[in-house]
């Protein structure tokens, strides 16, 4: 009897010892933290970027098939913090969700945070405060300055697809003609050949497209329609790799090196 008992004590505390192992091991599993983009792009010794490059000043596809502007400098220091190179991958604004997922490693290039965005991704600190502000011929700036002058039946709004910009228009303007026009590079000739009245668009573009043509008038761009933020796209649930990115958008901003790109493409 005293041997039964004995050996039931021995089992016992050979279990015990094993559920203790096994928890622990499963602890351990458990608390290892999931692989992170940072590591993934150091071994690949490249940083996948999406961008559209139809964007002025953020990004630009030039005929050579190089990009250029603010974020495509950006992305150019991010990778060099990282020891690795850019590879750009080009993109368009109502594939960019889908491309960025599949493909890239960070989303570049004027993009605005949106709810419906952050259903899918994370994004870093925004780097720009930027609303909505209308662009016109300037002999007709005075006609475009609230929503309710634009959103009539006879102002011929247009947009480029698949961005903030056509939802802002399809939400505000109800009454007006909305015309979709498939190139963000050219668009804003439609306005100064007469084929469109307005466009409202992100208050920094309004001020650089007035530059490039003359003609047309950015109007109250320090005053926009709404507030926006521009940011970089990294992916859902990456704690560790959007707080890299995080502290190196800080640190640039910080020491003046944001600025200083910025006022290449902006001044």
């Amino acid at each position: 009897m005293r041997k039964t008992a004995l050996a039931c004590l021995i089992s016992l505390a050979c279990c015990s010892a094993l559920a203790d192992t096994t928890a622990a091991a499963a602890t351990d599993t458990a608390g290892s933290p999931p692989a992170s983009r940072l590591d993934t792009i150091t071994a690949r010794s490249t940083l996948r970027v999406c961008t559209t490059g139809d964007y002025k000043p953020y990004s630009f596809l030039k005929a050579d098939g190089t990009f250029e502007g603010i974020d495509i400098d950006m992305a150019d220091s991010l990778a060099k913090s990282l020891g690795v190179k850019p590879e750009f991958v080009k993109t368009t604004w109502p594939n960019l969700m889908k491309d960025f997922v599949s493909k890239c490693d960070i989303a570049v290039g004027g993009v605005s945070t949106t709810l419906e965005r952050q259903k899918h991704v994370f994004f870093t600190e925004p780097y720009m405060i930027d609303g909505k502000a209308p662009i016109a011929r300037c002999a007709d700036a005075d006609k475009y300055q609230t929503v309710a002058q634009i959103d009539q039946s006879s102002t011929r709004v247009i947009v480029n697809p698949g961005g903030t910009n056509e939802r802002f228009a399809k939400q505000y303007f109800p009454h007006a003609t909305v015309t979709v026009y498939p190139d963000n590079v050219t668009i804003f000739k439609q306005i100064l050949a007469g084929k469109a009245d307005v466009m409202v668009t992100d208050a920094s573009e309004t001020l650089l497209q007035q530059k490039l043509n003359p003609g047309l008038c950015s109007i109250h761009p320090d005053k926009p329609f709404q507030y926006g933020e521009k940011a970089y796209m990294v992916p859902r649930g990456d704690v560790a790799f959007q707080q890299y990115v995080d502290q190196w958008l800080h640190l640039a901003r910080a020491t003046g090196e944001f600025q200083a790109i910025s006022d290449k493409w902006l001044k």
